[in-house]
């Protein structure tokens, strides 16, 4: 079963093919083919990248809409040298990223005329990507027809918050509203517990994970018998740890004093809390840790302060996830940042050693992937996952193939 994984960004669009052959396996597969388009580098521009054979096609083409953009890099899978299938009826199904799924879904679902309606009626929950990933979806019934596609929905994995962790304590009619805890990140969430489980040789259902997925976006989530009992990000990604860009989780009077002390838009806070907070924000130099790292090293203390709250908030939302799982079995990092800052994971760990949490300074610092870097006498163990969200989609899309068919 030939199955395509579309994943839709605000300015991007990620793609992969894979082959399942019966039951999916443990271990992610390679993608037969696998295509990436950004259109932030240059203005009326798409840059295309895509792989297959073992080779790399680079070029560019005018980002005249996503669904032209979605169309030129489906037909590379049947036509030049990046060929892998005969004809588009090769495909069994097509999964998608949906960000959000509000209170609607939570499992990943056959897309249909009413789905497609849901996610747009979403799209005021989340502006930035759920009218991306419905343009996705339509892009992709454009060029390839009445092939199934599947909604995998970001959100779905928390959807087993209990009423006490999923509602906040404002009027009730708020959640009554949907204003509520959603959280985000599920695909990842959900990878990276049953990965972390399959790397310990354990069953999932009988451990307590607090998983760390650190990129531009950041989020926790706490993991007990395989699901989400808790996660740092709320009613939008922007409660929580501190990210890049994104403040995290902050008192909300700040915004009030705002508003009425120096006449803030609603636009205007969005705009500072969204893209000019975080890291970012707080450095004055960048979003990306590695360029803050280095102006570290260069003596710059506003890097040292964004690294230094960047790692306080990390214990400090840890600290709550094991709280909700009453003690912790295993810690995971995962994302840009998890995958890859040994500095981050070793600020994180320290605080956590009056459980008898000890990482191995060595394995730390060589940042291996899907490996426990914990010493063999630690009461936790720590690991170190590469997230695999497109194999997880493809995964969800072929269960949902099974059930139907069932």
């Amino acid at each position: 079963m030939k199955i395509l994984v579309l994943n839709a960004g605000s300015s991007s669009q990620k793609s992969r093919l894979y082959e399942i052959q019966g039951t999916p396996s443990d271990t992610p597969l390679e993608p037969l083919w696998e295509a990436n388009a950004d259109w932030t580098k240059k203005k009326d521009t798409a840059e295309l990248k895509i792989t297959a054979h073992g080779q790399t096609l680079e070029e560019e083409i005018p980002a005249e809409s996503r669904p032209t953009i979605v169309a030129h890099m489906l037909k590379t899978l049947w036509s030049g040298k990046t060929r892998v299938i005969a004809h588009p009826s090769d495909i069994a199904v097509v999964g998608h990223r949906v960000v959000h799924g509000g209170p609607d879904y939570r499992e990943s679902t056959l897309i249909t005329p009413q789905v497609k309606e849901t996610i747009q009626h979403l799209s005021s929950f989340a502006p930035l990507h759920n009218p991306a990933n419905l343009e996705g979806i339509e892009a992709t019934e454009q060029a390839l027809g009445t092939i199934p596609q599947v909604a995998v929905f970001d959100t779905a994995f928390h959807s087993t918050l209990p009423p006490e962790v999923a509602i906040y304590p404002g009027p009730y009619h708020w959640f009554e509203q949907g204003i509520r805890r959603y959280g985000f990140h599920g695909i990842s969430h959900q990878y990276c517990s049953w990965r972390s489980a399959q790397i310990l040789g354990r069953d999932l259902s009988e451990l307590r994970l607090v998983n760390c997925h650190l990129g531009n976006g950041c989020s926790l989530a706490a993991i007990r018998h395989g699901q989400s009992i808790d996660t740092t990000m709320g009613f939008t990604p922007l409660e929580g740890l501190m990210m890049g860009t994104r403040s995290g989780t902050v008192d909300p009077s700040i915004l009030l004093y705002l508003e009425r002390e120096q006449g803030a838009s609603a636009q205007q806070l969005d705009q500072v809390l969204n893209k000019e907070s975080g890291l970012k924000g707080i450095s004055g130099i960048s979003s990306d840790l590695r360029q803050i790292i280095q102006a570290i090293d260069e003596g710059n203390e506003r890097a040292r302060l964004a690294l230094d709250i960047f790692i306080y908030r990390l214990r400090y939302f840890i600290g709550a996830m094991i709280a909700s799982l009453g003690g912790i079995d295993v810690l995971t990092f995962t994302g840009g940042i998890g995958e890859n800052a040994a500095a981050v994971r070793a600020g994180a760990c320290e605080a956590f050693s009056f459980l008898n949490l000890k990482i191995d300074t060595a394995k730390n610092a060589a940042s291996p992937a899907d490996q426990d870097i914990a010493t063999r006498d630690s009461a936790v163990r720590v690991l170190i996952v590469h997230t695999e969200e497109d194999w997880e989609i493809a995964r969800e899309a072929w269960k949902v193939t099974q059930q139907k068919n069932a």
